[in-house]
């Protein structure tokens, strides 16, 4: 079974995603015969490469709030990550351009340390004070997950180093229909939008694991 997640560093509810997808996939008795793919999806792709803000103040421009309603958005994300075990910092983060970051994620692909290094990247966005927009805190982010310095640095320096795999991913997000993320695809056939509760990921695994052992291949398509 392969399961295909499409998400950003920069959205909560991603970081909060995994962490019950997560969840269910340990609890799932099939779970040694996933697959887990991380997709490339941007929420800001037009933004500028160094442009970055708190993200107190972007939440407050891009919804037309108040700094402080920003915040009460904010400490609503946060409640859910903590509920999930996860740390989680309301103020003092930045907002910028990430795809810098999913290159980087495809060499860790790659290499076979995507999940570490995504998991890295979401503790440093979300509860550590370790901007990600900052090149070296993610080579020292790449290092920590396994990656070798000079590679992540040589990467980074170019700038059409994995792009068009990152382009691919988020024109694959488009044509499957997604608009959002988190967005999880299993054995292309079921898709599952959201930070949805854990019970609802291990529904969708045990359908979709019911589904395999009892069709022929040429079901094998995306409903």
């Amino acid at each position: 079974m392969r399961v295909e997640i499409w998400a950003d560093i920069a959205c909560p509810w991603c970081y909060v995603g995994k962490a019950r997808f997560r969840e269910a996939l340990a609890a799932f008795p099939g779970r040694d015969d996933v697959e887990v793919v991380h997709r490339s999806f941007e929420l800001d792709p037009g933004r500028a490469k160094g442009d970055t803000a708190p993200v107190i103040d972007m939440l407050a421009r891009k919804y037309g709030r108040t700094r402080e309603e920003a915040l009460g958005m904010e400490e609503h994300v946060a409640s859910q990550a903590r509920a999930q075990g996860l740390g989680y910092l309301t103020e003092g983060r930045d907002h910028g351009s990430t795809f810098d970051l999913h290159r980087l994620l495809h060499l860790a692909k790659a290499r076979g340390r995507q999940d570490e290094l995504l998991d890295g990247l979401y503790r440093a966005n979300f509860a550590q004070e370790r901007s990600v927009f900052d090149p070296e805190v993610l080579v020292r982010l790449a290092v920590e997950a396994g990656l070798g310095e000079d590679e992540a640095r040589e990467v980074l320096a170019n700038e059409s180093a994995y792009a068009d795999d990152v382009r691919a991913d988020e024109r694959e997000a488009a044509e499957l229909g997604a608009t959002s993320v988190p967005f999880f695809v299993i054995d292309r056939r079921y898709g599952v939008s959201g930070a949805q509760p854990v019970e609802v990921f291990a529904q969708a695994l045990e359908q979709a694991r019911q589904d395999r052992e009892g069709r022929q291949p040429q079901d094998d398509v995306l409903v």
